[in-house]
């Protein structure tokens, strides 16, 4: 049942972590080190629910201990939340792009803060917030938001992480240009009305993810305007990118929120796909980078977890690494557990383990 093994920077007491909703795994802690179980798949099939708790069952017995409380996201319905809910222990919900950070400062051996660059399609916030495009100082088991990806409406809610063109409205919209929606999809029937419901806010909750973000460069540009599956068209995006081009004034950031309506105005005539994949890759890895800057100089902080699914992208991996380090700091990325969802419960675990009594 134990499928990695992820030496911690010290001893910690023994917890149990029960990881995300998609691509589940646990984690338990014993002395110094974390044990990671196999991905269980999402937590929304009976067949995935079983082998989550079995898991539980065979690791803590397998590794012999007693766990002193139990770490869970924040989201009340999911199923490891009701599942710790269950369990005769103290709780610690965590919050899911802190736990991001906190995996992969885990995983380096660093015990001191960081600034938690946490990039993916969502997590949920304090007050039933959609989080996505986070920047964080975390230190031990505490955080505070220092910034995060401006605003975009997320119109359908779930549905737009499958349908890019509805991100790609909303980008519509908020650039003033919301009358030339239904124009643009005429084959979608649902582009015909999609103005009048963001005008009106129906159904349609501000998101700060990057995952949606990569989503309306995706729909702007005409790639997968409704696809197979949820990630189909950033990763065809990123293979479009061959030789990433920043826009000089592609972004905005102000008061800590990295606003990027430059970038998405010029996008919306890009003739060309693979001219818009290279500005939006181009320019994305130059405004992360100042903004982890900015996050430097408020804090004093010079170390930068890059944490969540947006960093399978090798594109925007291997870009901001090295644009990092030329501003001075230290970048961190994933090593054996995943940056994305599957390595969350690490991350729950090195920040339960660290809670006082």
């Amino acid at each position: 049942m134990i499928a990695a093994t992820i030496p911690l920077p010290r001893a910690v007491p023994p917890v149990l972590a029960l990881g995300a909703f998609l691509k589940n795994t646990v984690c338990v802690t014993k002395d110094a080190t974390a044990y990671l179980s196999p991905v269980h798949g999402d937590l929304g099939t009976p067949e995935a629910i079983a082998a989550f708790e079995a898991s539980v069952e065979a690791m803590v017995a397998e590794l012999g201990v007693a766990p002193v409380r139990v770490a869970h996201d924040l989201h009340p319905d999911f199923h490891s939340t009701r599942y710790a809910q269950s369990l005769e222990l103290p709780q610690v919900p965590v919050q899911h792009h802190h736990a991001h950070a906190a995996a992969v400062a885990a995983e380096h051996g660093h015990d001191g803060p960081v600034i938690g660059l946490s990039l993916d399609g969502f997590g949920l916030g304090p007050n039933n917030e959609s989080w996505g495009g986070e920047l964080l100082y975390c230190e031990g088991p505490r955080y505070r938001r220092l910034g995060h990806l401006a605003l975009l409406a997320q119109p359908g809610g779930d549905a737009a992480a499958r349908e890019p063109w509805r991100m790609a409205a909303s980008a519509l919209h908020k650039l003033g240009r919301g009358a030339d929606i239904a124009g643009r999809w005429p084959a979608i029937p649902a582009a015909a009305r999609l103005s009048m419901v963001l005008n009106k806010g129906v159904n349609s909750p501000p998101t700060s993810s990057a995952g949606r973000l990569f989503d309306a460069a995706c729909g702007l540009l005409g790639i997968h305007p409704i696809a197979a599956f949820e990630g189909q068209a950033p990763m065809a995006l990123e293979k479009l990118a061959t030789a990433p081009q920043v826009m000089a004034d592609g972004w905005r950031l102000e008061n800590g929120v990295l606003d990027f309506a430059p970038l998405l105005e010029r996008l919306a005539s890009c003739p060309d796909a693979t001219e818009g994949a290279n500005l939006f890759h181009g320019t994305l890895v130059a405004a992360l980078a100042e903004w982890c800057a900015f996050a430097a100089a408020e804090t004093g902080c010079r170390t930068v977890t890059l944490g969540g699914g947006c960093f399978f992208n090798k594109v925007l991996t291997g870009g901001l690494v090295p644009a990092l380090e030329a501003r001075g700091l230290v970048p961190l990325t994933a090593l054996k557990a995943s940056p994305g969802d599957p390595g969350l419960s690490v991350g729950q675990a090195w920040i339960a383990a660290q809670m006082e009594n």
